[in-house]
């Protein structure tokens, strides 16, 4: 395995158009892959709009089967072409009325390397993912591909300890989370610089209690549900984040772009030796972990 390799991150927009954000994301593989990038992730769920922001049965019918979706299909020719890692999350359709939110990580050589389900689901406002979507039933993993060691979560796990504990567990080096996350525009003014600094932050801790680096991949823009009107402003903001939570990159909160930056295995080897918290860890007493709520 490499020592080191640059990995990207593409933040974009989606329209209604599924062939067209397929092309784009295809795209924009390429590019990076043209500018150095070894790896590179999509947002999650990059294929459609946010369509969770209103409960619609109809909606079910934009659901692809894993591994043999066009969307799996054409990011596989794509890695191959561009001998590049592709995390590529999709709306998955395991069987009648049993849909996940998934991501598909696909080698540089074009196979299959690993396949996760989203653990954590939200229901929100204008976040109704629970009516769409099943808990994933895979866990927390991590695969190993052409550059190392890996491992993706999404979106909502991206609040939770103990999935990007596990994931670290299972030595990744790097947790990938593709992310479909805003603001609601009548909360953004009051709200929307704690909501944001929260995100940002819980997930630089998980860089740091792990000793890993973290990219989370967001997608940009305003999005209003057809009929609803509900709206929804996502953040962009995409960023990756070295071992000791120290900002390597970040995107703009507007614009569709593509930010990168290298993991390196022995800076990770030099912070968890003076940082060994790993080490130290009480896994004699940590029993009470598994349960709801102790008070």
């Amino acid at each position: 395995m490499p020592q080191s390799f640059t990995t990207a991150l593409v933040q974009m927009s989606m329209s209604a158009d599924k062939t067209e954000n397929l092309r784009k994301a295809s795209a924009e593989i390429e590019r990076a892959a043209d500018s150095g990038a070894h790896l590179v992730c999509l947002p999650e769920m990059f294929m459609t709009p946010y369509f969770c922001q209103r409960e619609d049965s109809a909606l079910f019918d934009l659901a692809e089967e894993f591994p043999n979706s066009e969307t799996i299909t054409t990011l596989r020719a794509v890695a191959k072409k561009t001998k590049t890692v592709v995390i590529a999350p999709i709306f998955e359709r395991r069987a009648a009325g049993v849909y996940h939110n998934s991501a598909g990580i696909i080698d540089a050589d074009g196979e299959i390397a690993g396949f996760y389900r989203k653990m954590h689901i939200p229901d929100d406002p204008a976040f109704y993912e629970k009516y769409y979507f099943a808990p994933g039933d895979l866990g927390f993993k991590a695969f190993d591909t052409k550059v190392g060691r890996i491992a993706t979560l999404i979106c909502w796990d991206q609040w939770y300890p103990e999935g990007a504990r596990l994931a670290a567990l299972h030595g990744a080096t790097i947790l990938f989370y593709p992310t479909a996350i805003g603001w609601h525009p009548d909360e953004k003014e009051r709200y929307g610089a704690a909501q944001h600094d929260a995100w940002r932050t819980v997930q630089r801790g998980h860089a740091i209690a792990n000793g890993v680096y973290v990219a989370a991949c967001n997608r940009t823009g305003l999005e209003t549900d057809p009929k609803t009107a509900s709206k929804l402003e996502f953040w962009g903001q995409s960023f990756i984040c070295d071992p000791q939570g120290v900002m390597l990159s970040e995107a703009s909160s507007s614009k569709e772009e593509i930010i990168t930056a290298d993991v390196d295995t022995r800076h990770l080897e030099t912070i968890r030796r003076n940082w060994p918290f790993l080490r130290d860890r009480r896994i004699d007493a940590y029993s009470e972990i598994t349960q709801r709520f102790l008070a």
